[in-house]
């Protein structure tokens, strides 16, 4: 079991690359155009767990490439990814994995209730190095509806902090259309302050996690204010990485400027970006399975180089 005695070392020295593919129903619904976003044919669910094959493939040829394993991470679903979640943990990789249900627009248990255990079970069976949750909020949101987020969060905090497991929270603050409307740009002039004050909450309310999973920045202030929030109060050990968002290259490579040059940043966790082409164009184009695995190494690997070379 990945307890904190043996989890991977998180620091700016050591930081991790994540292959980010727990997509479920937003995948099902767009690249694979099941309506719904909760296929019940057999062959459509096989068809997603090939594509998730295929993804993990090429992050296996990066590591032919010279991807240096120990900081090589996958984020990867029990529904469509147990394979996958099975073979990074045998390969060495470090593996986390989501206990939310898809398709919420606040938390909920993907297994069980919370009270039940049903969801911890789960999590010991594939043994992830990071338990991560989805987390949207907004300090404009209905406020029982964020109270009771933070509560069962903190639930969660509790749990995995008594199996001695890591906890990765991914957290997005969705503007409002009033707070879209006030600013010129949302992301750049008001996502950064709500995402301090979100952060101040829930940290209030005894969610506590060791890995924020943070939207890009902009601007260096924005990401030096992001990190003082998230270890904030002696939370020295927490640390920071930054999350694609399906965002294009030129988007990600200066929100990997901003935020690798800053202790307190340890890495990304990018998805989207890196194989949703690709694999669209092994489902609509025809293009080879081999030739997707290429493309998603040769893009994985060119953002860990830029997020190294932010480094310095």
């Amino acid at each position: 079991m990945s307890t904190f005695d043996d989890r991977p070392q998180l620091d700016a020295e050591h930081p991790v690359f994540i292959l980010a593919m727990d997509h479920r129903d937003s995948l099902a619904k767009h690249t694979y155009r099941i309506a719904s976003g909760q296929p019940d044919d057999e062959d459509d669910i096989q068809r997603i767990r090939d594509g998730k094959m295929l993804v993990y493939r090429g992050l296996l040829d990066a590591l032919t490439r010279g991807a240096d394993r120990e900081r090589t991470g996958v984020l990867v679903d029990e529904r469509y990814g147990a394979e996958v979640a099975r073979a990074a943990k045998a390969a060495g990789l470090q593996l986390a994995m989501p206990i939310e249900a898809s398709g919420h627009d606040f938390f909920t248990f993907e297994y069980g209730d919370g009270d039940d255990g049903l969801w911890m079970q789960h999590v010991e069976e594939f043994d992830p190095d990071h338990v991560k949750v989805l987390v949207r909020d907004n300090p404009d949101l209905d406020a029982d509806e964020r109270r009771g987020q933070a509560e069962r969060l903190a639930g969660v905090t509790r749990t995995l902090r008594d199996a001695g497991r890591s906890f990765l929270v991914e957290l997005l603050v969705p503007g409002t259309d009033e707070q879209k409307a006030s600013v010129e740009d949302y992301d750049r002039d008001l996502r950064p302050s709500l995402t301090v004050d979100v952060i101040g909450f829930l940290q209030e309310h005894g969610v506590e996690p060791d890995i924020w999973k943070i939207e890009g920045l902009d601007r260096r202030e924005d990401a030096e204010r992001v990190v003082a929030a998230a270890k904030q109060g002696g939370r020295d050990s927490v640390q920071c990485v930054i999350l694609g968002r399906d965002a294009s290259e030129d988007a990600l490579d200066h929100w990997l400027s901003v935020a690798a040059p800053l202790d307190g940043f340890v890495g990304f966790a990018i998805g989207r970006s890196i194989w949703e082409q690709p694999l669209g164009d092994v489902l609509d184009r025809g293009l080879a399975e081999e030739d997707a695995q290429d493309l998603i190494a040769v893009t994985y690997l060119r953002f860990v180089e830029a997020y190294r070379e932010a480094r310095g």
